[in-house]
């Protein structure tokens, strides 16, 4: 990691080419200069308002804005791009079926299509009343074994699934009761927080274990997780320091998991908890979990059903031997997988206004970009053409950090403590409300604002959360101005 000195502040930025295999002499000068931090916040860095580099898109003011393609893609690319889109969008239906290419759906599931969680390609909400089954969030299950090890619910397994197949009951649904926190907040200022807890109900398979841990989950918006999964693992690894040796208070843990293709330990990227090393994995994950839908990554047929649900593995899959041993047999994992990695990233606005540039300073001086790091040069050596040597602005270490006892979610996982949670991608935040409706925030969208999602902050990042409460009325505006610019 990388100190630099700010306006008489210590601020923690990506070290860049420390200890990368895939650069040159002169690529390491061009990326240690490129990656420098700001010493100017009266202007913009320079390429500030492309944060997904040559992949930028123009900035739209429609609920498409996520759902472009990757600006260089090449014409035969746009043309995979779009049949993925397509697979995306898909509505699975249940075993059998007359159209073959299509069923296979649960038994047991959350969504019929990738979409319907991840709506127009962005952010899911929580449920606005009990009866609202229009959102795109989930409960994630586990149960402490008497050895202290992790494993999924006997009846329920890994995961709260509250739709069904015809002809079998849905695993439940879950109830969210809010209570309202006051925060006082510097120039007389209130914002009012709030915080959830979560009732699982109507049990359809008998009750849920003794002691379950739940954790809710909205679907995170799909833009540049290609760019993501080319930046340089060392660059990532450069950043952790999970006994805060610098004694700054800040942490920051990469979690290792096993690739479930290969088997082989990878550094975790993608999902609230770092849970998958690929974005082929996540989506293969998604497929099994979300869907009930098997592919050859993931063989499971049936999807999350348990051996305490006989009726759910004796519904028919949607395997079509000829194609192969999976319901989305190849190239459909392949298809979506490109259309996820090349989501473009729309351009930044409104970069060279007064009060983004204070608010970008203030989100400096706060320590915000001790986990938020802006940014990136991806890999020369990437997979993808459209992803080698690009600079980018995510605005994350993809590292998992203590948030503190106010968003745990009590459940432990391999690698994982209750309270630590990926740092989340800042690109393209500040256009939720137009694509997806709503403003809703943090990995259970109990945040209603952009300013309430960092008064939630604690544990590490405390101190910048302390920073933003403790700032001018002014002062916090412009901050939540730089905020909508990304």
């Amino acid at each position: 990691m990388r100190i630099a000195v700010i306006l008489g502040l210590s601020i923690a930025v990506a070290s860049g080419a420390a200890a990368r295999d895939d650069l040159n002499a002169e690529d390491r000068r061009k990326v240690d200069a490129v990656l420098a931090a700001p010493t100017d916040f009266a202007k913009a860095e320079p390429f500030e308002a492309r944060p997904a580099g040559a992949g930028t898109v123009r900035a739209v003011s429609t609920p498409n804005a996520f759902s472009l393609p990757s600006d260089n893609l090449s014409f035969e690319d746009r043309q995979d791009f779009f049949v993925g889109n397509g697979l995306f969008k898909k509505l699975w239906v249940s075993s059998p079926s007359s159209t073959q290419a299509s069923d296979g759906l649960g038994p047991l599931f959350n969504a019929r299509a990738c979409q319907r969680c991840h709506i127009k390609d962005g952010r899911g909400h929580p449920p606005a009343s009990a009866d609202d089954n229009a959102i795109s969030m989930l409960i994630r299950l586990s149960v402490l074994d008497a050895d202290g090890s992790v494993g999924p619910d006997p009846t329920y397994g890994g995961q709260l699934q509250d739709f069904a197949v015809p002809g079998l009951p849905a695993e439940g649904r879950f109830v969210i009761d809010y209570e309202t926190i006051t925060v006082d907040l510097a120039g007389g200022e209130t914002a009012e927080l709030r915080r959830p807890t979560y009732r699982l109900v109507e049990p359809g398979y008998g009750p849920f274990a003794d002691g379950v841990q739940t954790s809710p989950r909205i679907a995170p918006p799909m833009i540049g997780l290609g760019l993501l999964e080319a930046i340089h693992q060392d660059d990532i690894l450069a950043q952790a320091d999970p006994d805060d040796a610098d004694g700054d208070g800040v942490s920051g843990r990469a979690r290792w998991v096993d690739n479930p293709l290969t088997g082989e330990r990878q550094l975790g990227r993608f999902g609230w908890k770092l849970g998958n090393p690929t974005l082929r994995a996540q989506n293969a994950d998604a497929f099994a979990n979300d869907i009930g839908i098997s592919t050859p990554d993931f063989a499971r047929h049936w999807g999350d059903c348990t051996a305490a649900q006989p009726a759910c593995l004796a519904a028919a899959t949607g395997v079509q031997p000829r194609l192969g041993d999976s319901e989305a047999p190849d190239p459909v994992l392949d298809l979506i997988t490109f259309y996820s990695a090349n989501l473009a990233v729309p351009a930044r606005r409104n970069v060279d206004d007064p009060a983004v540039l204070r608010g970008k300073q203030a989100f400096y001086e706060a320590g915000c970009v001790a986990c938020h790091t802006p940014k990136y040069v991806t890999r020369r050596d990437a997979e993808r053409p459209e992803h080698q040597f690009q600079l980018i602005w995510p605005y994350t270490d993809l590292l998992l950090h203590d948030m503190g006892e106010g968003l745990s979610d009590g459940r432990t996982l391999p690698g994982a403590e209750p309270g630590e949670w990926r740092t989340p991608p800042l690109w393209g935040i500040g256009l939720t409300k137009r694509v997806n409706g709503h403003s809703f925030f943090l990995h259970d969208g109990r945040a209603r604002s952009l300013l309430e999602a960092v008064l939630w902050h604690g544990g590490e990042a405390q101190t910048a959360r302390d920073a933003v409460v403790e700032m001018a009325p002014d002062l916090r505006a412009d901050l939540i101005s730089f905020l909508e610019s990304l």
